[in-house]
């Protein structure tokens, strides 16, 4: 499976390190272009390479690991999100002061959706820091709990196995309307909470 990651930050890296040590393919991207990325793919390691935002949406897996401000510009790059199995780390806030966006009661997971239309959304790893994020998985001989949810069970299933495969702990917590307001930072319950399945 070939995973394309959109965004280089910090939790875009965080992602990276893990599906490469766990053996992945991996084509990262960002706005500056491929060549800004070359000491980041040198830092990594494993099998990446920097593409362009199309390759990256090409892949098996897309980690959609870009600003909330940012979104809108991303998703109309590509013409057309129908069957992509989207993973989506993004939080709705807003910079400089990273207020919480307006989502008129809607969880943002539902608003990314409809911009990435015909897309198949699994809201996940938006619960941690980067730094926790790229931590190891394994703490206190358990492991480290990721949140996912989404409304297509096909690729949660994918999502689920590739959390595994990479060392966390996935609980499903249920549909985008449902899960996403429970992961959702600042409003929800579970962002910020470092659990450990034993």
């Amino acid at each position: 499976m070939k995973i394309g990651i959109i965004g280089s930050g910090g939790i875009g890296q965080a992602f990276a390190g893990h599906v490469l040590k766990a053996g992945y393919e991996v084509i990262i991207s960002n706005s500056r272009g491929a060549d800004s990325l070359a000491d980041l793919v040198k830092q990594l390691g494993g099998k990446v390479r920097a593409g362009s935002i199309v390759e990256a949406v090409a892949c098996d897996v897309i980690f959609l690991a870009v600003q909330w401000i940012h979104l809108p510009t991303v998703a109309k790059q590509i013409s057309n999100w129908t069957n992509k199995i989207v993973i989506d780390p993004i939080n709705p806030v807003v910079p400089p002061d990273y207020k919480m966006a307006e989502l008129n009661g809607r969880a943002s997971s539902e608003i990314v959706q409809e911009m990435l239309a015909g897309s198949k959304l699994v809201k996940a790893f938006n619960t941690f820091t980067p730094q926790l994020l790229g931590s190891s998985p394994e703490e206190a001989n358990g492991k480290r709990v990721i949140f996912y949810c989404g409304d297509d069970a096909s690729a949660k299933a994918i999502v689920k196995n590739l959390i595994d495969k990479i060392g966390f702990a996935g609980v499903d917590t249920g549909t985008l309307k449902e899960g996403a307001h429970l992961q959702q930072y600042p409003s929800g319950p579970l962002p910020g909470l470092n659990l450990i399945k034993l």
